[in-house]
């Protein structure tokens, strides 16, 4: 992903500051002031409206012998994608023990001491493995979080000698979850061709097929921060693939949506995934869902892992707004592969929820 062969500084492990005991975090964790998140006002718009919050849909309701009620669903996943990019499912398949497996293994991880975890340390070339920053420009202000990234798809990216050797379960569960999710993918991938009247299949073979489409994991680590206020875990950003399942944690909330002029915290449901439209979704669809910006906040007394699943095309699949959503009005993008995308909003800067808007053809 990135040429240069190491870091542009040395590596700060968030996990490691945490645990120091420091009352300050370090000034290259310190936002710019229009940067910070806002916890008083946040909490205002929480308790001022409870419709604000992403929308909550049962697939179940898919199988019923009634209907009304599998094309009311439809609807409202439809209604979703358009207006939120975002939604949480439940009794979407994915057994519950795997999720809190998958979950817990990686909690273990993350608390095993650091040389263990440093066997697995990545670089720029393909951020696989345990990291603390994404980007390479020096001096960049950096998220109060530590991850780490693997290959699941195609399967000449895949590496399981990169995956950790601990806990003893991990490898196994990192498997069968991987397995799992991407059977949900595909489902969600068939729903959401369907509510564009466009063939079942077509999402999923524009992004491939079985051969050439992406899948691949980034499990974050939050550790408590001593001045969350100031901070982020993760800084403002629309996802560049096409769709992410994320498993967040139960116990404390992190994961805010962009809704207009404010930041949404999302109250992940027990059992449940967050699903959310990437850049790729937005242009194949011709804007009609949406890629939404979104970021991370932190917690003074509680630590968070998350595991966001990344259901992306193939890098060198030309993604372009579809044939049959161009016909009403214009195609508002320009054709461009995954790799040529990925490359093209890592010269604009910092990723925002203009990223893929800035595709768009000129008029």
């Amino acid at each position: 992903m990135s040429r240069l062969q190491s870091w542009p500084e040395p590596i700060i492990r968030v996990h490691e500051l945490s645990e120091s005991g420091i009352k300050k975090i370090p000034k290259n964790f310190v936002k710019l002031p229009s940067d910070r998140p806002s916890f008083i006002k946040e909490m205002t718009t929480l308790s001022s409206s409870h419709i604000d919050d992403i929308p909550l849909i049962d697939l179940e309701n898919l199988k019923s012998s009634d209907e009304s009620i599998r094309d009311e669903t439809m609807k409202i996943i439809s209604k979703a994608c358009r207006e939120w990019g975002f939604f949480q499912v439940v009794n979407h398949g994915v057994s519950h023990e795997l999720m809190a497996n998958a979950r817990g293994v990686w909690r273990e991880f993350f608390h095993l001491p650091l040389d263990e975890k440093q066997k697995f340390a990545n670089s720029p070339i393909t951020y696989e493995g345990y990291g603390s920053r994404l980007g390479v420009v020096k001096g960049a202000k950096l998220d109060w979080c530590d991850y780490f990234f693997l290959n699941y798809l195609p399967e000449k990216l895949k590496d399981e000698n990169k995956w950790p050797t601990l806990p003893i379960s991990c490898r196994q569960i990192i498997g069968e979850y991987g397995q799992e999710v991407m059977k949900l993918c595909e489902r969600l991938t068939k729903i959401l061709s369907i509510n564009l009247g466009l063939n079942e299949d077509y999402l999923h073979t524009k992004f491939g097929g079985d051969n050439e489409r992406g899948a691949c994991l980034r499990v974050n680590f939050y550790p408590k921060c001593p001045q969350p206020d100031l901070t982020l875990g993760l800084s403002p950003h629309s996802d560049p693939g096409g769709m992410t399942l994320l498993l967040p944690d139960t116990d404390v909330s992190g994961l805010q949506v962009r809704r207009g002029d404010d930041w949404i915290t999302v109250k992940p449901v027990p059992n449940a995934f967050i699903v959310n439209m990437g850049d790729q979704i937005q242009v194949l669809s011709n804007a009609i869902y949406k890629s939404i910006e979104h970021r991370v906040i932190v917690n003074a007394a509680k630590e968070r892992v998350s595991l966001a699943f990344f259901y992306n095309p193939g890098g060198d699949i030309l993604i372009k707004p579809a044939d049959e959503l161009a016909e009403d009005r214009p195609a508002l993008y320009l054709p461009m592969t995954f790799n040529e995308y990925r490359a093209f909003i890592r010269t604009k800067g910092p990723c925002g929820k203009s990223q893929v808007e800035s595709l768009k053809s000129p008029r």
